[in-house]
């Protein structure tokens, strides 16, 4: 998946923003291109989970849908874990037409002990049926 890096940017802040918290949204567009991100808040205010607040997904649903685009991308930072799916997003995953792609706002020290990582590193994935499938992703 290819990502402008206006929108990779933009999802960095958002996840820079709300630490200590997780935060999360949507990247959508047509036909593989991103036209449109969306910042929504997590509603569990957690440095461990997220949900979307439903009436800013909703909003952002109908505004998609309006547009004749997908919700390409469903996002969420790690702000203690690396960018990959814990068990519980692998749960939740129920979008199984779109990707999901994880910011990690931390990495592993010399001694095994998470420190602050910038840039953060981000990762996408598919998640179908509790399969979880790494995909590439280019930042252009």
């Amino acid at each position: 998946m290819d990502i402008p890096k206006q929108f990779a940017d933009a999802m960095t802040e958002h996840a820079l923003e709300e630490t200590p918290n997780e935060c999360c949204g949507l990247l959508a567009g047509k036909d593989g291109e991103v036209h449109k991100h969306y910042r929504i808040t997590n509603a569990d205010k957690s440095p461990y989970r997220y949900s979307m607040d439903s009436k800013e997904l909703l909003m952002a649903y109908n505004e998609i849908d309006d547009n004749g685009w997908e919700i390409q991308v469903i996002y969420h930072s790690h702000t203690h874990s690396k960018a990959y799916p814990s068990d519980t997003d692998v749960r939740l995953a129920t979008w199984s037409d779109s990707l999901y792609l994880l910011l990690s706002l931390a990495e592993p020290d010399e001694k095994g002990q998470l420190a602050r990582k910038d840039p953060p590193e981000l990762r996408i994935f598919k998640i179908t049926d509790g399969n979880v499938a790494e995909e590439s992703v280019v930042i252009t």
